[in-house]
């Protein structure tokens, strides 16, 4: 048979093909570098070459951990009292893409028989950052559970305190973990699931601060970031010091757990912890 000529597309064949690829067809992890299609994600938005779980929004975290939620406090939001117009128009961008008032969703969760607080930082919302009212919210929250003898799942993604709220964002960290305290003294359960990334002043807190502390795989948890650290200590340092493995195998954490394997390790450690049977 004779060869074929090989012809090259024309800009304008190339065009049309361009245009019936479909948009967000392939998805690079932040982590590994690896592409992936974006369907071969799946429902948990894990990637396959190295377990890293992409950003989630709040509401699926709480679809994915608990049977049924009531949520509490959704009206509560930052003080009208700032002015500064930059920052309240960060404030209505951060509203409008998570659909929360603020950069947390707290609620009452049930998982099989168990009742049990639940806080979620959603990073769509100025990147889960601690603000005045996101702190109110976290601590009424462990108030409403110590009153109601209920164990508390917090799961952080947070890039620190709210520098726009100045002294205030701050204050929220001694705030909460006195809730954190007066939770604990009572003999009641706190378990922290930190989430990429947990850093800065939520860090230095409450995220640190749980009685059982879990990790997704390659999570990124620190307080400083890394070039802050290195213009600090005059040294570079190693590559993952700031992920999740390095952090379980300095103490750090009690446990990783890939994301579709959180509900049953929730639901085990509730069982155990609450008294009940280990059969799940």
């Amino acid at each position: 048979m004779p060869k074929r000529k090989f012809q090259a597309p024309t800009e304008r064949q190339l065009a049309v093909r361009r245009d019936n690829i479909p948009d967000a067809l392939l998805t690079r992890c932040p982590v590994c570098h690896e592409n992936c299609y974006t369907q071969d994600l799946g429902e948990f938005k894990v990637c396959p070459h190295c377990d890293y779980g992409f950003r989630l929004p709040a509401w699926q975290r709480v679809q994915q951990l608990t049977a049924s939620f009531e949520e509490r406090d959704a009206d509560l939001s930052a003080p009208v009292s700032f002015d500064d117009p930059a920052y309240l128009e960060k404030l209505q961008r951060g509203k409008a893409a998570s659909h929360l008032n603020e950069s947390v969703l707290t609620g009452i969760g049930t998982l099989a028989t168990y009742q049990f607080g639940l806080g979620v930082m959603e990073t769509k919302f100025m990147m889960g950052s601690l603000g005045a009212a996101t702190g109110e919210k976290i601590t009424r929250l462990f108030e409403t559970c110590t009153t109601q003898k209920l164990p508390v799942v917090m799961v952080t993604a947070s890039g620190g305190a709210r520098m726009q709220e100045g002294a205030r964002a701050l204050m929220q960290m001694a705030k909460v973990s006195t809730a954190v305290a007066n939770h604990r003294k009572s003999g009641l359960l706190y378990i922290t699931i930190l989430t990429d990334p947990t850093t800065g002043g939520v860090t230095a807190s409450f995220a640190m601060q749980g009685d059982i502390m879990l990790s997704e795989p390659r999570a990124l948890i620190g307080f400083a970031g890394r070039r802050v650290i290195e213009q600090t200590i005059q040294q570079t340092p190693p590559a993952d010091f700031q992920r999740a493995e390095t952090l379980l195998a300095n103490g750090w954490l009690d446990q990783i757990v890939p994301r579709p394997a959180l509900r049953k390790t929730l639901q085990r450690l509730l069982t155990i912890t609450q008294g009940g049977h280990q059969d799940v």
